[in-house]
């Protein structure tokens, strides 16, 4: 929290985005939500899972913050005495090895831009799985299961929810058909 907005540090609300699974599965308390635009990275399938959506000999791919576009998702606004429990068990969530940098960003709603944390891919991480070609993701993914569920589960949860909420997402539309169209 160091580095949070000066208003979360003094006890305020706090906002955190969603781009993958925290969109259909917060796991946090929240009291609000909202639909909003992170410009400067985009939504990848870029870092290997061997445990939660993979094992050893099939890891999954999970989604992550990559530089570069844009990126629409979810915001939500923890609000001030709850900050630190939801924070603790979005780090237990998101920070269990060295996957992702949290870091706090610019996003932009319908109702005016507001300061969120949220989760970037670690570049530096031996599972950073970099820009793999569309057809290889689709094929890891749809062998890939793990503690959590399958790995196309994980897909297609993600392409639903972002479908219901009105988000296009060309790519991940992309992976969903490499995965029917597989022989």
């Amino acid at each position: 929290l160091a580095a949070a907005p000066a208003g979360v540090r003094a006890g305020g609300d706090a906002w955190v985005f969603g781009y993958g699974s925290l969109m259909w599965n917060p796991a946090i308390r929240y009291a609000e939500s909202r639909i909003a635009t992170l410009h400067g990275f985009h939504r990848r399938f870029c870092l290997w899972s061997p445990v939660g959506r993979g094992c050893a000999a099939h890891p999954g791919l999970v989604l992550g913050l990559a530089r570069g576009g844009s990126c629409k998702g979810v915001a939500y606004r923890i609000e001030g005495p709850h900050v630190d429990e939801e924070f603790s068990v979005l780090w237990r969530r998101e920070m269990i090895s060295d996957g992702y940098i949290p870091r706090w960003v610019r996003l932009h709603t319908a109702e005016g831009a507001l300061s969120a944390l949220t989760f970037t891919i670690n570049r530096a991480c031996p599972r950073y799985a970099g820009r793999l070609p569309d057809i290889d993701a689709a094929r890891a993914i749809a062998k890939a299961s793990g503690a959590l569920g399958s790995n196309t589960e994980y897909l297609l949860s993600t392409v639903e929810h972002l479908d219901a909420l009105g988000i296009p997402d060309r790519r991940l539309h992309a992976l969903k058909r490499h995965l029917v169209e597989r022989p």
